[in-house]
């Protein structure tokens, strides 16, 4: 006679955690977050000491004085979203699928530039770590290829109603004549087809005049400034050619841009390298001297070989003071009032919107970049190179380059990401930071795979903190984010 064993359940592909006394628990599978009840949560927990048969569940559940049929209830509801899963069940290895051949573009990043007014050493594309080849071609975008741009916009963004140009360089603002001419010229064409362009652009603010500062705000273009800081810290690395530091020029402008432009949010992205790590001072000075609305930090990760490079200390410095700020995003939340720390707002808003990342950002997928000379690449950061081109804008997305880009990019085809938990947000990293590490685009960042868990699990405690004590903050944070 042959005896036949009862399945053992497990706990599924989760992370649990804490918040307010509560607990809560991240599906990795759906990206999705769900507060415990007292049932739920103590199977979790018998689930933590072993493996646990059908009937024992429910028997210890029914011991914590549930009914049969509720205990059962539980059980089926938490198989179903896959809280717990059966030793009978090998979950499928992730496996990327065919990327869809028309899937449409939101936005372009139009490097209406590749040359620049500053000589930053930390520089993607002119430092150490560039993967640009940019000898032989031009210099600055013109005209032609800036409208033929957004007629490729226009025609590959499907039925979306509004797409987006983000304006890059070099230094944007040394092509504004471009700038000005391809807004004027995006507005009538988008207009003409029923939909709305958007803009934003990206600037070392050193060149901004009120001339400038009055037609970003008239036409609504989001300014995110590349700054570091007090000017000790901003003249570290942010240079001229000279070695002069760039502050002393570029603070008179920016109190006149932060004062002037009305319409949209004047952000500020703040490079995080070797000795410079003091990220309070970094964030009081922009957000409170200078009155930035909010405040982002980029830690410098790439090679590990570049004297800017953080090590160890550095990044362990860097998250502390993460987590104070973190702490401070939260209390201001709790009052029911918005925080500029961008690094805790961006990773909150994917978490109110369950996000499950098949790709670490849009790179390839609904955003390509285009270089001066009008070539197609991924994102602004392979502009220029010529060993990532997917296509040209008069002739459109190589639909092969693109489709290995992305099949390769997938989350699904990076075996170290598919027993972590953290994949829906992360998906693996930068493909640009895992080319210059690693050599391939594909290949999971691995050497900031500890801290990427660690900042997402802050999040989700914060998220389910205020989920608990002022629900009502995190709908109008939502709301607010979707119009910013």
């Amino acid at each position: 006679m042959t005896t036949v064993l009862a399945p053992k359940y497990r706990r599924g592909d989760i992370h649990l955690f804490d918040a307010q006394g509560e607990g809560f628990v991240y599906l990795a599978s759906a990206g999705a977050i769900f507060a415990l009840d007292e049932g739920a949560a103590r199977v979790m927990a018998l689930l933590g000491e072993r493996n646990m048969a059908y009937g024992e569940m429910v028997q210890a559940l029914i011991e914590a004085d549930y009914s049969r049929a509720d205990a059962e209830d539980l059980i089926r509801e938490l198989r179903a979203v896959r809280g717990i899963v059966s030793d009978e069940i090998r979950e499928a290895p992730l496996a990327p699928p065919a990327p869809p051949e028309d899937y449409p573009l939101q936005a372009l990043v139009l490097n209406v530039t590749n040359q620049c007014n500053l000589a930053c050493t930390y520089c993607y594309e002119f430092g150490a770590d560039k993967i640009a080849t940019p000898a032989g071609k031009p210099k600055y975008m013109t005209l032609e290829t800036a409208k033929t741009s957004v007629d490729f916009l226009l025609k590959s963004s499907g039925d979306r109603e509004v797409p987006h140009i983000t304006f890059f360089g070099g230094e944007t603002l040394m092509n504004f004549k471009l700038l000005r001419d391809v807004v004027l010229y995006a507005n009538e064409a988008s207009a003409a087809v029923g939909k709305r362009m958007t803009y934003s652009l990206t600037t070392n603010a050193t060149l901004l005049t009120d001339e400038i500062i009055q037609f970003l705000s008239d036409q609504a273009v989001g300014v995110t400034v590349s700054m570091d800081g007090p000017p000790d810290l901003q003249d570290k690395r942010r240079v001229y050619k000279s070695g002069k530091g760039s502050y002393a020029v570029m603070e008179p402008r920016l109190r006149k841009l932060i004062a002037g432009h009305k319409t949209r949010a004047i952000t500020a992205r703040v490079t995080l390298t070797e000795g410079v790590t003091d990220v309070i001072r970094i964030y009081r000075h922009l957000k409170d001297d200078l009155g930035f609305h909010e405040v982002g930090f980029a830690p410098v990760t790439d090679s590990g070989e570049q004297t800017y490079t953080l090590d160890s200390d550095g990044m362990d410095t860097v998250v502390s003071a993460f987590h104070e700020l973190a702490a401070e995003w939260l209390a201001f939340a709790l009052r029911g009032e918005m925080h500029g720390f961008s690094n805790v707002s961006e990773t909150i808003s994917e978490l109110i919107q369950g996000t499950n990342k098949s790709h670490p950002c849009g790179a390839g997928l609904g955003l390509v970049g285009v270089s001066p000379s009008g070539d197609l690449s991924p994102c602004h950061r392979f502009t220029d190179a010529d060993t990532h081109v997917l296509g040209h804008v008069t002739t459109g997305l190589d639909k092969e380059k693109r489709t290995d880009f992305l099949t390769r990019g997938h989350v699904g085809a990076k075996y170290e990401c598919s027993s972590c938990w953290a994949r829906p947000l992360c998906a693996g990293g930068c493909h640009h930071e895992a080319f210059v590490r690693y050599g391939d685009t594909g290949h999971a960042n691995l050497h900031y795979c500890d801290w990427i868990r660690e900042w997402t699990d802050t999040c989700l405690k914060i998220y389910g903190t205020v989920a608990a004590r002022n629900p009502e903050f995190l709908e109008r944070f939502a709301a607010r984010k979707g119009l910013s």
